[in-house]
């Protein structure tokens, strides 16, 4: 199905017209559907332009739930905003939809459920409903580009306690491998986007695959001296490292400095803001970082903009359909 094009706004009509839309049911609705069909609305299922408003038969107005109909046979089907997007079978307004997109698109270090439910007068469970799918719309839309020149990589661990804790006279506080934490891996090209990757441990295979699916042939990579990084430069034009454990934090252009920039905002929103997340839905939060840093150059309008973009075509299923 070819996607039609949208109407594109200004920073100043997006300032003029987003806080409306948060206010008001009506004015969310006609929002949202100019965002994602601009002048010209189609049917989601079979891609037909051939549509119409549904009215209320006694008052003439819309229908109180915003009904489109597809006029093509056999399609013929009704649909609304919401269909094919994170919003689908979704009973909270979209004028709150509307104020949760633009918080979280304005919050680089995260915002909560508990937070977002006292903004928005909703409960705690809707706000967590409504932020996992906001999160899952902040995922890029098919494949990425490879990063190219100047790339960095490192590894983080989140979340846990140390599995041993040793004796009063010999306490053990690991912070890497030993405990229950979750590593995380990414690359970031200089001046460019990062990729993140939940792995299961950090090891030469998952670090060497991440990187190889992210980063192309021809950048020059730069890490710690991890072991798991050994190797790697027969896949790419250079591998150059600095040595932490001699306090060598940069030599010339040799650093990780960037790429670690990028972790300490996570650990600042992962304990400043969320305290503490599951394991389940770690890459959710990460996609929200990840949204963060790749959309920095734009501004809070920009970003809402291109955050409402990457709903549509998204549900965020948490049963198999097909499971009994």
């Amino acid at each position: 199905m070819s996607k039609k094009p949208r109407h594109h706004l200004s920073q100043s009509e997006i300032v003029e017209q987003l806080p409306v839309a948060c206010a008001d049911e009506a004015a969310a609705v006609a929002f949202l559907e100019e965002q994602r069909w601009g002048d010209s609305p189609c049917c989601p299922h079979c891609g037909c332009t051939d549509v119409y408003r549904m009215t209320d038969r006694k008052t003439g107005q819309r229908n109180k739930r915003f009904l489109w109909k597809c006029r093509t046979k056999p399609c013929a089907k009704m649909f609304t905003f919401r269909t094919g997007t994170v919003y689908a079978e979704s009973l909270i307004p979209a004028h709150k939809w509307c104020r949760a997109l633009w918080e979280c698109a304005s919050a680089k270090n995260g915002c909560s459920a508990l937070e977002m439910s006292r903004r928005l007068q909703i409960t705690y469970r809707s706000a967590l409903f409504l932020l996992h799918r906001i999160r899952h719309a902040m995922q890029p839309d098919g494949e990425q580009p490879q990063l190219c020149g100047v790339v960095e990589a490192d590894e983080v661990y989140i979340g846990g306690k140390p599995r041993h804790r040793g004796t009063a006279e010999k306490p053990i506080n690991k912070r890497g491998r030993g405990t229950s934490k979750q590593p995380v891996a990414a690359c970031l090209q200089r001046g460019g986007e990062v990729r993140t990757r939940i792995i299961p441990t950090v090891n030469a295979a998952n670090i060497h695959g991440m990187l190889r699916d992210y980063v192309a042939p021809s950048a020059r990579i730069m890490t710690d001296k991890e072991g798991s990084y050994v190797g790697i430069g027969k896949h790419f034009v250079s591998h150059e490292s600095v040595d932490h454990g001699r306090r060598e934090y940069a030599r010339g252009d040799v650093t990780t400095n960037t790429i670690e920039g990028f972790f300490a905002r996570v650990r600042r929103g992962l304990n400043g803001v969320y305290h503490s997340v599951s394991r389940e839905h770690l890459h959710r939060y990460m996609s929200h970082f990840e949204f963060a840093h790749n959309t920095r150059h734009m501004n809070d309008g920009e970003r809402t903009l291109e955050l409402i973009r990457r709903t549509e075509g998204k549900r965020l299923m948490y049963r198999d359909p097909k499971a009994a």
